[in-house]
């Protein structure tokens, strides 16, 4: 499932002076962001107490339960943070916690990133206003970008706050939720300023077999096969069609040539996508909504963020013969190295 995240934000409005000091963007941008972040903190209230009341809504009490169960093992079995981070419940009364606004320039894969002085820079504007996103995809439209809007089931604060459970995270069920919570965590633990792809990868690899763990620790049978080789099928083909427009943005072709051939490459991704679906899918039409909506080069971006580098990960997780602090350690010691030295060495990890 295609997932979008972390936005960082800062402590509170009492760091929005020394966010402007940075000249990154304005002071309502950054007032939505504090003003967003406070009435989260605000609205928190112990899963304990939830689960305790009598009057509680049935469903979400299971859900909750279900949540402690993964909390638990999240720390005592795949050594992440032991805090009072999603131990916390707040419920928002909407789809999504805040909106991601992602746009690249007409020929380009590269994001129009946003930078803040602690996290660095991110590949995209967050809003807890749809109708503030919206406006801000609207603005680049008219600037000639390309642009997607994403709601966002929740995000990180790095462990600035006690990250609480959001009502948006609780839609697609418990083994969902855990993932969740696993890959929130992660960014907890460990977070390289200025490198989207090496923290989501990372994290993502953290949910993955993290889930699957889970799944083992419970007596589960495990993810089913075909979901999984389909969701991976399915990016690869995504991640082909970035770098065939890669290739084709570098060439100095004129701007009516360029567009006529970045509209055949995203039509050849449906139609390698129609071909995969029914020769290898039984027909399943799971991503049938998101290949058949408009198609533009802001679209692609999350595909990077989440899936770069998570083979790199993956192998680093097996020379560490399964040891999640021996991975960790690992994680933290390439995120130290340039930002050069660590591609090559995540390369490396992946056969390259």
């Amino acid at each position: 499932m295609i997932r979008l995240d972390p936005l960082f934000l800062c402590r509170g409005v009492a760091l929005v002076a020394a966010l402007l000091l940075s000249g990154c963007t304005s002071l309502d941008y950054y007032g939505q962001l504090a003003g967003g972040q406070l009435r989260l903190l605000h609205a928190r209230e112990p899963v304990a107490t939830i689960i305790a009341d009598p009057s509680s809504d049935p469903k979400l009490r299971d859900h909750l339960i279900k949540s402690q169960q993964a909390r638990v093992f999240a720390s005592s079995h795949l050594h992440l943070p032991d805090n009072r981070s999603y131990r916390l419940y707040v419920d928002i009364g909407r789809p999504f916690v805040v909106w991601n606004v992602f746009a690249t320039d007409e020929f380009s894969l590269d994001a129009m990133s946003q930078c803040f002085p602690i996290a660095g820079c991110v590949a995209y504007r967050g809003y807890y206003n749809p109708s503030d996103a919206r406006g801000e995809a609207a603005l680049q439209r008219l600037a000639g970008k390309d642009v997607y809007l994403s709601g966002v089931e929740t995000y990180s604060t790095l462990g600035w706050f006690d990250d609480p459970i959001i009502s948006s995270m609780l839609h697609w069920g418990d083994e969902r939720l855990a993932a969740l919570i696993f890959h929130e965590l992660a960014h907890q633990l460990f977070y390289v300023k200025d490198d989207s792809e090496f923290n989501e990868s990372y994290a993502n690899f953290v949910e993955q077999e993290g889930g699957r763990q889970w799944r083992v620790a419970r007596g589960l049978a495990p993810e089913k096969e075909s979901d999984s080789k389909q969701r991976d099928q399915f990016t690869q083909l995504v991640l082909d069609a970035r770098e065939r427009l890669k290739k084709l943005y570098a060439q100095p072709l004129p701007p009516n040539e360029m567009r006529v051939r970045k509209a055949a490459e995203f039509e050849r991704l449906r139609s390698d996508y129609r071909q995969m679906r029914d020769s290898q899918w039984a027909g399943d039409k799971r991503y049938d909504p998101w290949i058949n909506a408009p198609m533009n080069n802001a679209k692609l971006l999350p595909f990077g963020l989440y899936d770069q580098w998570l083979p790199a990960f993956a192998a680093l997780y097996k020379q560490v013969n399964g040891d999640w602090p021996a991975f960790y350690g690992e994680v933290k010691r390439l995120g130290g190295l340039p930002i050069g030295p660590r591609k090559a060495a995540l390369r490396k990890l992946m056969g390259g």
